[in-house]
């Protein structure tokens, strides 16, 4: 009788394991937060790390830098009252939802566009920025706005963002090539891939920081305001992070993060 609970014993003791391994990849999902700062959790951010301005690796450091990376570290101090609390883990446009839902992160701070499409998935907060969708060509570009993209033109975008949605419905004649980053993507407008890259003001304004030979053109033909995704169920935490915004508008430093990062946006809105 005891040679079956012998052949047993290691099919339990490997259930264990992986219900106990499961417990521990846990965020916020079963926590609110009185007790992540009891049990001194961290806040696990999915961030960029190739979006100049926003989310972008310090080749130096090997730190993550930008304005949602700092708006992160300050909501995270609000919270837990230490900003080296927060976490980061890499996403792009086409995984930071999934990893949301799965559970490997606990919230999105991405240069992510509040649509009431991702609203069926995740909960946002108030929105933390304000952008709209440009086009970024080489300076002498015959292009100088949406209005000029026709059959003959090609223009570049990432997938998985409202940018592939929004041009298309703006310049409908237009060719639209997908990259998976906006590294690859400017890369293949220097390489004559396309006449125009297209994505958020803000994101364009980085790579022209970096880009002198191209320029931002036509203004911006959509409203893109960026929400804090968090998945759905997290009341409390949601709650936590618009609480947080407040006091750093009231306190000042969103502004000082804003002014640190995009001084001169509003001469090229």
């Amino acid at each position: 009788m005891m040679k079956p609970i012998k052949k047993l014993l290691p099919l339990v003791v490997s259930l264990v394991t992986l219900l106990v391994l499961a417990g521990c990849n846990k965020g916020l999902a079963d926590k609110n937060v009185a007790e992540i700062v009891q049990s001194d959790q961290k806040i696990i951010w999915g961030v960029k790390n190739d979006t100049r301005l926003f989310g972008m690796i310090n080749i130096k450091t090997g730190a993550i830098e930008g304005f949602d990376i700092d708006i992160a570290k300050a909501i995270t101090k609000e919270i837990l009252g230490d900003e080296n609390k927060a976490e980061f883990v890499e996403v792009t446009s086409k995984t930071r939802i999934p990893l949301l839902k799965n559970g490997n992160i606990d919230a999105i701070i991405a240069t992510m566009t509040i649509t009431d499409e991702r609203k069926k998935q995740v909960d946002f907060s108030q929105v933390y920025f304000d952008a709209g969708q440009s086009l970024l060509v080489k300076k002498g570009s015959d292009i100088q706005s949406v209005a000029d993209l026709d059959s003959s033109t090609t223009v570049l975008a990432v997938k998985g963002s409202t940018s592939v949605v929004n041009i298309k419905k703006a310049a409908p004649e237009a060719k639209v090539l997908e990259f998976e980053n906006y590294a690859e993507c400017f890369t293949a407008l220097k390489s004559g891939q396309g006449d125009a890259m297209t994505t958020d003001n803000s994101i364009l304004l980085g790579l022209q920081t970096d880009n002198p030979g191209y320029e931002l053109t036509g203004g911006n033909f959509t409203n893109e305001p960026y929400g804090i995704a968090i998945n759905k169920g997290q009341t409390e935490f949601l709650a936590q992070v618009n609480k947080a915004l407040d006091t750093l508008h009231e306190n000042g430093t969103y502004d000082k993060i804003y002014n640190k990062w995009f001084p001169n946006l509003k001469e090229a809105e």
